[in-house]
């Protein structure tokens, strides 16, 4: 515990050649060589080992881990019983430990979660949609994952809250620190009903580099990723791309055509990402055998109720004026015996009405004949 404390405060997050160390001499002795600062492990050039052991001489992991006890966090390693297996997919670059502020089981949570990540500076639309698809996923007793930054983040963490739901930020700072300030509330109300994770030990401020090696992590903790607005060159994008490499199901909600904040998702689905528009389809994807969203269907008009060959029969009538039981027959494609017969039973269902010899449709059948029509 004390070395992967330490370690956390040398290493930068996603080292893969840190990782390489640990696995292959173990911490212990990755621990000892920084300390002495002498023989340099290998893979590391003499400016990078330098600068190594100048972090190692300012590490303190007695007093990280105070930092961390007063900010009401703990720090979970692998091979604990909370530490979330599907971490160890990322190999060397998986995190030395996760710093964790609440009270809930960080391996219990993410076993059923999946990420809603998306552009900071959203559309309504892309705020809308996050913070819709949170609460839905919410409500289906799923975890929501994402960087607690601003935009479509911020949208996904509150409509899980406001679901009653769970859900957890992956911070690329320290978990004592509120990143960025103008969220200080929400990381707060977050770590006291759900869960604020980080790599990072506690005071460490947030890099354009960390923001992208955090990613990593979101991608990996969860079963899926959902991308809800993001342009060409947004992080979120990065932490879609991890997911496919990680095999875990990349999902991306569309936009206009014409924005440019949605040309990203767009991308995405141009390639093996799967298009959702609800919680409900990202279930589906993400969720158990069986879990499948309701049959998408437009409005059950009256006249779908008919019987095929007299919806036929009605169709036969003019739409203006009337028309004889033998003239009926022949647009419906029948015998007049079988339209009379069929037309009296339209009569009774108020459908048409008869006048003299002839047939016409009433007020009812035209408001439900056009109701069926494509406008287009």
């Amino acid at each position: 515990m004390l070395g992967r404390v330490f370690l956390a405060r040398v290493l930068e997050p996603g080292d893969e050649v840190g990782g390489r160390w640990v696995r292959e001499h173990g911490v212990v002795e990755v621990v000892r060589r920084l300390r002495e600062g002498q023989r340099a492990l290998p893979g590391a050039s003499g400016k990078r080992w330098a600068g190594l052991c100048a972090r190692a001489g300012k590490a303190d992991p007695h007093r990280d881990l105070a930092a961390a006890r007063s900010a009401g966090a703990r720090f979970v390693i692998p091979g604990t019983a909370e530490w979330p297996r599907q971490l160890d997919d990322l190999g060397d670059a998986r995190p030395l430990g996760l710093w964790v502020r609440g009270g809930p089981s960080l391996r219990m949570w993410a076993l059923r979660s999946v990420a809603v990540v998306g552009a900071r500076a959203c559309t309504e639309y892309g705020a809308h949609m996050a913070a819709t698809l949170a609460a839905g996923l919410a409500e289906r007793g799923w975890v929501v994952v994402s960087g607690g930054a601003y935009g479509v983040d911020g949208a996904a963490h509150r409509g899980a809250l406001g679901a009653g739901g769970a859900t957890a930020a992956v911070l690329a700072c320290g978990v004592d620190r509120s990143y960025p300030p103008g969220h200080t509330a929400l990381i707060t109300r977050i770590a006291e009903q759900g869960l604020v994770v980080g790599e990072l030990p506690p005071g460490d401020h947030p890099t354009p580099s960390r923001f992208v090696l955090r990613n990593r992590v979101i991608a990996a903790l969860t079963r899926g990723t959902v991308v809800v607005e993001a342009a060409c060159r947004s992080g979120s994008l990065v932490t879609a791309r991890a997911a496919r490499r990680l095999g875990r199901h990349v999902m991306g909600v569309p936009g206009p055509a014409t924005s440019a904040l949605s040309a990203g998702v767009h991308e995405l689905l141009r390639g093996d990402a799967v298009l959702v528009g609800d919680a409900a389809e990202v279930v589906e994807l993400v969720g158990a055998m069986g879990e499948l969203p309701p049959e998408r269907r437009g409005p059950v008009l009256p006249t779908d109720l008919l019987e095929p060959r007299t919806r036929r029969t009605l169709a036969g009538l003019p739409g203006r004026g009337t028309a004889t039981a033998a003239e009926v027959a022949r647009g419906a494609q029948t015998t007049k015996d079988d339209a009379t017969a069929r037309l009296y039973e339209l009569r009774a269902l108020g459908y048409v009405e008869r006048h003299g010899d002839g047939w016409k449709l009433t007020r009812q059948a035209m408001i439900s004949i056009r109701g069926g029509r494509n406008p287009c």
